[in-house]
């Protein structure tokens, strides 16, 4: 989710689309959350890891 994140965000900042850069930067977000929420061990939606 987070590299998905940083290829819309660059798409959407190249291209000039703007939809495309918020869903980039939504995504982002939400993986690097994720991503810490995992490193550190806290279970998420019942599983250690949400991948």
């Amino acid at each position: 989710m987070f590299i998905l994140g940083v290829i819309l965000l660059l798409l959407g900042v190249f291209l000039d689309i703007t939809i495309l850069t918020t869903i980039g930067i939504i995504l982002l977000v939400i993986g690097a959350v994720l991503f810490l929420l995992g490193s550190i061990g806290r279970p998420i939606a019942g599983r250690r890891h949400y991948w």
